[in-house]
């Protein structure tokens, strides 16, 4: 019996089938078919008779699939076969083919059944096929061969890509993506993971046949096969190209200044960081535009709405192809790897291009401050305090230069960065500790008060004194912090003194800024009740600066007569050094004049300086206060100091500062 003789002989495709039929001649051609049930498939078959099934029902086969239908001389199922329908649309099937006799001619019947009208008996399977119909109905799709050419797509795919199956299917994955280096790195990335047997996941951007750009979230997975030949890639892409413009578009909010198009200090820093880390390097160049609201106020409109915009012309044809930013208002840096000469230059080239008024023009200039990395600091934050210092050196000058700070400069700017840092550490861990200098009663020869100081040694930078430990606190904000802790240090010590029969006075140092806190009175007040300390306890010294400030606030006089009337005492510090005035002395409740050391150290030297110490005790006692003098080094300054009337002394002569213990001591 012939091969022919063993065939089913079919006269007509089975048109009561609810499922797709055709039948195919041996050379691809569709012969005859029904779309069966397939409501939306209204394409007449009559217009596709006798045309290549790839062309029309079947445009995603490729061609080994295709051969092996056609040749088959048995009955075969092929899964996952996307039939084509109206407007290129695509139905995920299982597809059974049979070689038949149609018209005494071999050929092949084959019916297409939609994944979704099959239910398995196996739930795994099923569960399997469930997901796959997920994916493919969520998601667009692509599978690639192990060469990279793409084997399959789905819908999705195309219609966002603009490609078409026959189009498609055979062309390398490289060409779905721009061809700009950053994309082509993206690339090799996601095929050197998917080639080592690894999951690849990211957002990525992608090309469009008609080469528009959109972006994705791809997914890649391996599917490996023990014949490499066999291997496959499967990407799941998500279109993420809204988002992606939504994000820029807020980014360009966020760091983008609108007014000159640079980018802000926001985006500086960022730019920056990543340099850093790249290790790369490069100056950076801080201008700030000198006397700028004095000429707004001198040139009104024009200054307002067209100086900058023709500054930041000049910057941009002066330094072509570097990155630039705006800081604030007047002030923009520049990111280059050019020499200082060069950057020098922009000097004279401003006075090259001036800025015209009309016909008038105005007189710009800048200050300037060249910042290397990583010659001089390594860190955004660092950079940025070194370009103010510098430019504020620039402005101390006169203005309309561009400088570089010493070696020595900058190895002073990390230090105080260093401290800040380790600071804040030794806040957080409560690593400062409290020394205690006695106060000597030049009348009774007892010590009845005692004047807490604060000392840190840290176990990084090692000690820090209090002459540069202050200014830097008082700079950061932090000396409201080491005020408050050695506040509560005082009060327990004073308590626990008291307790022990005793009764000493303490007094701390307080600044301006703390006492800018409406809330600082009721803090001390709390801190005292806390503890259990009562407020005669407690002595408060302030500075001539201070007390200068003070006499202009009258939220700072108020909270200090606030203390004042629960027993709190104020102690005038370093009289003599500061901004002494009159009138002050009236207005703030102070009750002790501390007489400066450097007043202290003089007195044996000459005349001059005794009349002039003598001059202020007098002037202490007119006005009711009790006087000390500080830094008493020796015998003959107490006995001096005894002889004018000073009521207690202070210093090394009596004792250095001393922990609590070695006090007790003392007295005893």
């Amino acid at each position: 019996m012939t091969k022919e003789q063993n065939l089913t002989t079919i006269n007509e495709p089975i048109h009561i089938s609810p499922f797709p039929v055709f039948l195919v001649s041996t050379d691809g051609l569709l012969l005859n078919g029904h779309f069966g049930e397939l409501a939306y498939a209204t394409t007449d078959i009559d217009e596709l008779k006798f045309q290549p099934i790839t062309e029309t029902l079947f445009t995603m086969l490729n061609t080994d699939e295709l051969e092996t239908i056609l040749k088959s001389e048995q009955s075969m199922c092929f899964q996952n076969i996307e039939l084509s329908i109206k407007n290129n649309d695509l139905i995920h099937s299982t597809l059974y083919t049979k070689p038949v006799i149609y018209q005494q001619k071999q050929a092949i019947r084959m019916i297409c059944i939609p994944t979704d009208a099959i239910r398995l008996m196996d739930d795994d399977q099923q569960n399997l096929i469930d997901l796959k119909n997920g994916i493919q109905n969520s998601f667009m799709t692509v599978t690639l061969d192990n060469d990279g050419f793409i084997v399959q797509t789905n819908q999705r795919f195309l219609t966002t890509s603009h490609w078409t199956p026959k189009r498609v299917l055979g062309k390398n994955f490289w060409q779905l993506f721009p061809t700009d280096e950053e994309n082509v790195k993206e690339v090799k990335q996601v095929w050197k993971t998917i080639q080592n047997g690894n999951i690849w996941q990211g957002a990525i951007q992608k090309i469009t046949k008609d080469e528009q750009l959109y972006w994705v979230h791809l997914t890649a997975i391996p599917m490996l096969s023990q014949n490499p030949i066999n291997n496959r890639f499967f990407f799941i892409e998500q279109d993420i190209t809204n988002e992606k413009m939504l994000q820029n578009r807020l980014e360009k909010i966020a760091y983008i200044d609108p007014e000159t198009g640079m980018i802000n200090v926001h985006r500086l820093e960022q730019v920056i960081t990543q340099m850093i880390e790249e290790e790369r390097h490069f100056s950076f160049v801080y201008l700030s535009i000198d006397k700028f609201y004095t000429i707004k106020d001198l040139h009104g409109d024009f200054a307002e709405n067209s100086l900058i915009l023709e500054f930041t012309k000049r910057m941009k044809m002066y330094f072509q192809d570097s990155t630039m930013a705006r800081i604030n208002e007047n002030d923009f840096v520049v990111i280059t790897p050019l020499p200082e000469w060069f950057t020098h230059g922009f000097l004279s080239y401003l006075l090259q291009h001036p800025i015209y008024n009309g016909n008038v023009a105005i007189p710009v200039s800048i200050s300037g401050g060249i910042t290397r990395f990583p010659e001089d600091q390594s860190t955004f934050a660092h950079i940025m305090k070194a370009s103010l210092a510098t430019i504020n050196s620039v402005r101390e000058a006169g203005g309309d230069n561009i400088m570089s700070l010493s070696n020595a400069s900058h190895k002073a700017l990390s230090r105080k960065s260093i401290v800040e840092k380790r600071l804040l550490l030794a806040l957080d861990q409560r690593n400062l500790h409290v020394l205690y200098q006695p106060k000597l009663d030049l009348k009774t020869k007892q010590i009845t008060s005692v004047e807490a100081l604060v000392r840190w040694e840290d176990e990084e930078i090692g000690v820090v004194s209090p002459d540069e430990l202050i200014p830097i606190a008082e700079e950061t904000g932090l000396i409201n912090n080491i005020g408050s802790f050695m506040l509560e240090k005082a009060c327990e010590q004073a308590v626990a003194w008291k307790n022990a029969g005793l009764p000493i006075t303490v007094s701390i140092n307080s600044s301006v800024r703390e006492f800018r806190d409406k809330n600082m009175a009721k803090s001390i007040l709390e801190t005292l009740e806390r503890t259990g300390c009562p407020a005669n306890l407690l002595q408060i010294e302030i500075t001539e600066k201070f007390a200068l400030q003070a006499e202009a606030e009258t939220g700072i006089i108020k909270q200090m007569r606030v203390l004042e009337d629960e027993g709190i005492v104020f102690a005038l510090d370093d009289f003599g050094t500061g901004y002494a005035s009159f009138r002050y002395m009236q207005l703030l409740p102070i009750s002790i004049l501390k007489i400066d050391q450097t007043f202290t150290n003089t007195l044996l030297k000459s005349d001059k300086s005794r009349q002039l110490v003598h001059g202020m005790v007098q002037f202490g006692k007119s006005m009711n206060l009790t006087i000390i003098a500080e830094g008493v080094e020796t015998e003959e300054q107490q006995k001096l100091l005894e002889s004018y009337g000073c009521d207690a002394a202070q210093g090394y002569y009596i004792s250095k500062p001393v922990t609590n213990n070695e006090i007790s001591n003392i007295i005893k």
